[in-house]
């Protein structure tokens, strides 16, 4: 009986010891660092947002405010006056698709919305390019009957909302592991 608690013993003493080798690697992404390197909160905020070329007016102009504002607000939250470091230029193309069509009336009743952006994070003192990358969402939206119009752009504005979150979301992402990482 007592090799058997020995046992047990030992490989909770192997667990613990274990555990805390370990605990030295884990660092939050964004702790404040001891050192005096900027944290990862401050090299967001010196990320700059130009406004995606778009033409006025269109559905793409408003989508593309849609993602630099939530982009905005994901780096920046409410903080501002940071002199920039890096400048990102975003680029996308956005598509529709039917994916049901109704057999009475030939409309769609279910689509399909598609953003694919392009992203190039340039660093403002060389003015090169740092970083490149792709990412894109796709969100499907019903689409009401044929006689309520209003709920149809709705649901498409929805869509294009949800696609651009998701497009931000993406974005913000890779560039925090950028920051932390440096690849």
């Amino acid at each position: 009986m007592s090799l058997a608690r020995f046992r047990i013993a030992a490989r909770l003493l192997a667990v613990v010891a274990l555990a805390a080798l370990t605990a030295g690697c884990f660092q939050p992404m964004y702790a404040e660092h001891a050192d005096g390197t900027p944290a990862l909160r401050e090299k967001l905020l010196g990320v700059e947002l130009p406004p995606i070329d778009k033409p006025n007016a269109s559905r793409d102009a408003r989508v593309g405010v849609e993602i630099r504002n939530a982009l905005a607000f994901k780096l920046y939250g409410t903080a501002t006056g940071m002199a920039p470091t890096h400048r990102l230029v975003i680029r996308f193309a956005s598509t529709r698709s039917s994916l049901m069509v109704d057999i009475n009336t030939g409309l769609p009743s279910s689509e399909n919305y598609g953003v694919d952006a392009q992203y190039n994070l340039i660093e403002i003192a060389t003015n090169k390019s740092v970083m490149t990358g792709t990412t894109f969402s796709r969100v499907s939206y019903d689409m009401p009957g044929s006689y309520q119009r209003f709920a149809r752009s709705r649901a498409i504005r929805d869509a294009e909302d949800r696609a651009a979150q998701e497009i931000a979301d993406n974005i913000q992402t890779r560039l925090a592991s950028f920051f932390v990482a440096g690849s």
